[in-house]
C-alpha cells in the first residue's frame, strides 16, 4: 500500500512496517514515530494536506508530517 501527500511517500510493507520519503515538513520524514510503526494495516494522507496517519493492528493511530495538517495527535492518544 502507497499513499501520498502532495510532496511526500509512505508505503506500508509487507511486513507491517512504513518507509517514508519526499519533503520532510510533508510527511516525508518518519523517523520521530518509526519506533511506533510496527503492526500497520493502513496508511492514510491528509486530503491536501501534509500529514499521514497509519492504523496498527491493535486499533492505535499514530501520525506524522505537518501538526496543523494533523501530523500531530499527542492531545488525543488517549481516546
Amino acid at each position: 500500500q502507497v499513499a501520498a501527500t502532495s510532496m511526500a511517500f509512505a508505503a506500508r510493507t509487507a511486513g507491517g512496517r512504513v518507509v517514508t520519503w519526499g519533503q520532510p515538513e510533508f510527511g516525508g520524514d518518519s523517523s520521530e514515530v518509526q519506533h511506533l510503526l510496527q503492526d500497520v494495516q493502513d496508511i492514510t494522507a491528509s486530503v491536501l494536506g501534509s500529514a499521514f496517519a497509519a492504523t496498527l493492528t491493535n486499533g492505535r493511530v499514530i501520525t506524522w508530517g505537518d501538526a496543523i495538517s494533523g501530523g500531530d495527535s499527542t492531545n488525543v492518544q488517549d481516546q
